[in-house]
């Protein structure tokens, strides 16, 4: 296993440097709203509706463009029904379960640990 950054550049090249393009997907699937987002879909496919209420706090504007940004990158698949009303479901697309299948033990480490890292009266 990879143990350091010195030794994944050794394997990888450059990588995590300014400008490059890892940093951009650092940002997008560790930023609190793309983790939670990933983190509700690991469950099946959902809703929009569904989304918004795994996904407390999130706002419409901001899980709109969180699923945009995900859909963009691969990992998030949209499918849209024509039917009245209109229904569209978010589902993980195989890079994106893969990608989740590597984060669930670093979310379940921060679930286990939250409370020894931020007292429960802050």
């Amino acid at each position: 296993m990879v143990v350091s950054l010195a030794q994944i550049r050794e394997t990888s090249g450059e990588v995590f440097v300014e400008g490059c393009p890892t940093r951009v997907v650092l940002d997008h699937i560790m930023s609190k709203w793309g983790v939670l987002v990933l983190l509700a879909l690991t469950d099946g496919t959902h809703r929009w509706g569904e989304l918004r209420r795994e996904v407390q706090g999130i706002s419409e504007k901001m899980l709109a463009s969180t699923l945009r940004t995900l859909e963009a990158d691969g990992l998030v698949e949209r499918t849209s029904y024509p039917e009245v009303p209109p229904r569209v479901e978010y589902a993980l697309t195989d890079l994106g379960r893969e990608l989740m299948e590597r984060m669930l033990p670093l979310v379940e480490w921060v679930a286990v640990h939250a409370g020894d890292i931020v007292p429960a009266d802050a």
